[in-house]
């Protein structure tokens, strides 16, 4: 209540990721947050002037407006129930954008998926311009690959040391480790 009085109330926005031509990549709602009276942070909403911080409903989690194409006050942005939406006087596609793609900073593409609400479309990166970087001859593999036992070549004569047949091998002089409790 206090803070209506003091107009310092959050405001709560529709966090838009991207958009695109008759389609709205939408993050969801998110609630501005910010030092600045109501009416200050609409007017900078009005302008496309916003920043600060967008703390994101369902994860709770606070990430810069920066990141974001559009912060919409409620009652500009209307959801339909057939996945579209009214904003600025326009019927607009919706896309559903997952957490994971709130901070993504490179383009999306809407991919048909299945929403919060059933069928619907979704948004994801845009790795095509990976995908064209990428060699689309696999490399290939250098000859036939055997299979052995580790111990296989420990005997084999190219692999195994010559031994002097002369003098016969003897073991090592090593100090061991002798309990006096076995002795007991």
């Amino acid at each position: 209540m206090l803070k209506k009085l003091f107009g310092t109330s959050p405001v709560e926005a529709w966090v838009i990721k991207q958009v695109d031509d008759g389609l709205l990549h939408l993050c969801g709602q998110g609630t501005l947050e910010s030092r600045d009276k109501r009416k200050a942070v609409l007017a900078a909403l009005a302008q496309g002037q916003f920043q600060g911080a967008v703390r994101l409903a369902g994860g709770g989690l606070v990430l810069n407006a920066r990141l974001f194409a559009a912060l919409v006050p409620l009652d500009d942005l209307t959801l339909t129930d057939d996945g579209q939406a009214h904003w600025q006087g326009r019927l607009w596609r919706v896309s559903q954008v997952p957490q994971r793609c709130w901070s993504f900073e490179g383009r999306l593409v809407a991919q048909q998926g299945v929403n919060v609400g059933g069928l619907g479309l979704v948004s994801v990166e845009d790795v095509s311009g990976i995908r064209r970087r990428v060699d689309p001859d696999p490399a290939q593999p250098p000859g036939e690959v055997i299979f052995r036992a580790d111990n296989e070549l420990e005997d084999h004569p190219l692999v195994a040391e010559p031994r002097d047949e002369r003098r016969p091998a003897r073991p090592a002089s090593r100090r061991e480790w002798r309990d006096d409790n076995e002795r007991l």
